[in-house]
Parts: C-alpha cells; sequence; structure tokens
C-alpha cells in the first residue's frame, strides 16, 4: 500500500516538473513525510532533484531540512551547496543543532563560517559548541537541549514542568534528575511519576544506577550501549559528570546506518563517500588509489609464479591449477575478514580474547582446507586420469589448500586487530593486505611443494 502510495507521488512530480510546474509539484509534496519527500529527491534526475529542493527551500524550508536530514550525509551536502550561502543558513537553522553541525562540519571552512555568521544566534551557539568536539564521538552528535529535572522537585511539580517544556524537547521518555550543580544523579520515565502521590520527591522514585556516557565516547560504542540496555536514548556528560546533552535513538540509528556503510564499502575497497549517483569521474577518484596498490600487490603474486616458471615448463597442468588455492585462499579471507571486522564493529573481537578467536579460525581453515583439498584432489584424478603422477599433484593441490586456508585465517584474523591498533581502519584496508598474503601463499604453497615433488611430477 505505502509503495503504491510513493509510487502514485513520484509520477505525479515527475510529470508535473516535466511539463514545467514547479509549483504544483510542491504542492504535492507538501502532502507527505519527509522521509517520502526525500525518497521522491533520490529517485529524480539530479538536475530535477537541485531544482525541487531549491524551490522547496525557498517556500517549505522546514520540509526541506526535515527532509534532508533523511538523506545520505553526501547528498544532503550536494543539494545544500546548489543554495545560496543565505539560504543554507535558512535550511539548517530549521534543523536539530546536532542535525546542523554534521552539515556544517562537512562544507567548506569559509562557508561554515559565513554560514554560522548568519544562523540565529542561539541555534550557531548550539553548532559552534558542538563542532567543538571530536568527530564521531557522543559529543559531536548529542542534541545539547536535554530535558531535565532537579531532585528537589516533587513529582507533581515535575508533570507541570514536563507539560510546560513539551514543545521544546525532543525526548521525554526518560527523565533525568539533576543535583542543584547540574551533576546527572538519577533517570526516572513517566510510568514512574504517574503511579506514585504527586507529592512524592523525585529523589525517592528515581534510579541512581543511571547508564551515561561522556562527550568524548566514540559514537560506534554509544551504538553498542543503546542496543546492549535497550535503551531510546543516553545522557551524555563531560569529564565533572554534569549533564551536557543526550543521544537519541534516531541518532543511533543513524551510526549504525553509517558505520554498517562504511564497513561494506571499505571490505571492497570503496569510499562511503561515494553513491549510485556520484558522477563517473568522481567514482573513478574514489576507487583508484585501492585499485592503484592491488596493481601493485598483483605484480608481487606475479612475481612468485615467474620464480617457479622451470617448475611449470616441466609440468604445463599446474598452470591450469595454480589459480584454485589462491582463489579459495581469497574467499576464505574474506569470510573470515567479514566475521571478524564485524566483531570488531560490535566489541566481541577484543585484544583480550584475540587468541581465542585465532585459534578458533585456524580450526576452521584447517578442517575447511582438508575437505576441499581432498575433493580438488578427487576433480584432478578425474580430469587428468588416475595415474602416480596425478595422485601426487592431487596430493600436492590437497596440501597446498590446507596451508592457504590458514594463512587465510591467520590473516584475515590477525590484519584487523593489527590495524586497530595502530588506529587504522581494520576494514579499508585489510582487504589488500589479505588478498595479498592469500595469493602470495597459494602460488608459493602449490608452486613450491610441486617443485620439491618435481622429480615424481616428470
Amino acid at each position: 500500500m505505502q509503495s503504491q502510495k510513493f509510487n502514485l507521488m513520484l509520477d505525479s512530480v515527475r510529470r508535473l516538473i516535466r511539463g514545467g510546474a514547479t509549483g504544483r509539484a510542491l504542492n504535492v509534496l507538501k502532502k507527505n513525510r519527509p522521509a517520502d519527500v526525500a525518497m521522491v529527491l533520490q529517485s529524480l534526475p539530479e538536475l530535477d532533484r537541485k531544482a525541487v529542493f531549491a524551490a522547496l527551500a525557498r517556500s517549505e524550508t522546514a520540509l526541506a531540512a526535515a527532509s534532508l536530514s533523511e538523506l545520505g550525509q553526501q547528498e544532503a551536502i550536494e543539494l545544500l551547496q546548489t543554495l545560496a550561502p543565505d539560504g543554507i543558513a535558512q535550511v539548517l537553522q530549521e534543523l536539530h543543532s546536532d542535525d546542523a553541525a554534521q552539515f556544517v562540519a562537512e562544507l567548506p571552512e569559509k562557508l561554515r563560517e559565513e554560514l554560522l555568521d548568519m544562523m540565529k544566534v542561539e541555534v550557531s551557539t548550539d553548532v559552534q559548541e558542538l563542532l567543538s568536539f571530536a568527530e564521531n564521538t557522543a559529543g559531536r552528535i548529542m542534541t545539547p537541549d536535554v530535558f531535565s529535572l532537579n531532585e528537589n522537585l516533587s513529582v507533581g511539580e515535575a508533570i507541570s514542568a514536563i507539560q510546560r517544556a513539551s514543545s521544546d524537547i525532543e525526548l521525554v521518555f526518560y527523565l533525568y534528575i539533576v543535583d542543584d550543580r547540574n551533576h546527572l544523579i538519577g533517570v526516572s520515565s513517566l510510568r514512574q511519576l504517574l503511579l506514585v502521590p504527586p507529592t512524592t520527591p523525585l529523589k525517592k522514585i528515581m534510579n541512581s544506577d543511571v547508564i551515561s556516557v561522556s562527550t568524548n565516547t566514540d559514537q560506534e560504542e554509544v551504538a553498542r550501549i543503546v542496543a546492549r540496555y535497550n535503551l531510546l536514548g543516553v545522557p551524555v556528560v563531560d569529564e565533572e559528570n554534569k549533564l551536557v546533552g543526550v543521544v537519541t535513538v534516531d541518532d543511533v540509528l543513524d551510526v549504525i546506518r553509517e558505520e554498517a556503510t562504511e564497513d561494506i564499502y571499505a571490505l571492497a575497497g570503496v569510499r562511503s563517500e561515494e553513491s549510485v549517483k556520484s558522477s563517473p569521474m568522481r567514482s573513478v577518484r574514489l576507487r583508484l588509489p585501492w585499485l592503484v596498490i592491488n596493481l601493485a600487490t598483483a605484480f608481487l603474486a606475479a612475481s612468485v609464479i615467474n620464480a617457479f616458471e622451470p617448475t611449470i615448463e616441466k609440468v604445463v597442468v599446474l598452470a591450469s591449477l595454480q589459480s584454485i588455492v589462491a582463489g579459495m585462499g581469497g574467499n576464505a579471507a574474506t569470510q573470515t575478514l567479514a566475521v571478524i571486522v564485524r566483531g570488531l564493529a560490535l566489541g566481541e573481537v577484543t585484544l583480550e580474547n584475540a587468541r581465542r578467536v585465532l585459534i578458533k579460525e585456524v580450526l576452521v581453515g584447517v578442517t575447511n582446507g582438508l575437505i576441499n583439498g581432498i575433493i580438488a584432489a578427487g576433480v584432478v584424478c578425474l580430469w587428468f586420469g588416475f595415474s602416480a603422477r596425478m595422485f601426487i599433484i592431487g596430493g600436492v593441490i590437497s596440501a597446498a589448500l590446507i596451508i592457504n586456508l590458514v594463512i587465510a585465517a591467520i590473516s584475515g584474523t590477525v590484519i584487523p586487530l593489527v590495524l586497530q591498533k595502530l588506529k587504522a581502519d581494520p576494514a579499508l584496508a585489510s582487504t589488500v593486505f589479505v588478498t595479498t598474503c592469500t595469493d602470495v601463499g597459494g602460488f608459493l604453497s602449490f608452486l613450491g611443494l610441486a617443485t620439491l615433488l618435481l622429480k615424481f611430477l616428470q
């Protein structure tokens, strides 16, 4: 039902834009939710998308802002930069300060300063405060307009305070309790307030075991905490335990989507700034560096093959089989890498349990190598005939597969851990190094064993 409604809306907007009736297209968009408007913008050709967003920003600024926050960051920045500085400022100040700060941070520095001067003082102040925190931390993504109640209030006074402030606060699922110096000392819920007499002091019903994060907590850790404890929001405190903001579940979902996208792209050697709508030249620019590095490592693997050229000349069948070992190693390494990178992202893999994880992956590599080695040896004999020579070649490929799948397990586990320890992205850099290990290890083990047994293969 929803998909049919969206398709009708998209068709209507496209038809009206083609007919030059942009105003009527805006009227269609105004009747829909920001998330649906964002999907329409994503589905339009680039020129139409920019034209519609510019018209929205002029006449329906609040809707333009809300729709912008539903887009991917790179798409949103590209649309913002089609507007004049005063237009950008008008759109940004319609957003929550945490969303505005994320967009402002991605804009050129000169434009950033100009926008902060143009925006309303209170919004500009909040944005500048958020930008003072390190990127990808709780301080950067938090909402500073957090609702809190003093511990000395009664339940009745607390309910009155909520009613007065309801239009100015983003989240009231949790009521954060502070002392006179704004130290976070407890938390309560709306349900608790409704179940006790109005004269009850808040300090008597609050839970003093508050789950909170500091301003410099990494955003991935914030997401893990919210998921682990099934929270709708988590309070953010400074070094003195003073309440300074809250990270809400919608911010956490954005973080999860962003981090997952980065990891998926990184495992393929693609930068997260790229999308299907990126121009060909932009995609080339983002992908080329890693392809060049891959090319260099491919020559390294080729040099290993070249070193065994005399063996291949004497036993030509090795040339058709050598890629099997390297390819299987690459596939096994990709499996290990996906598990380890995910484990690192979720906090399941740490330096403390790395030894146990490594042993498990090596056992998996040995078992898979043994099973696939037996299958490969059988196929070799069926393919080239049952002879003593082919039995030996089958044994060589079987042993090489075991060796290379163990190499895949070790490199796929150790390399991401080492890169994380060095503060590098374990997903982005791992693929190149791990593939190099399995390519070199595959060719070296297969051709090396064949060379050792050369007198039995001629």
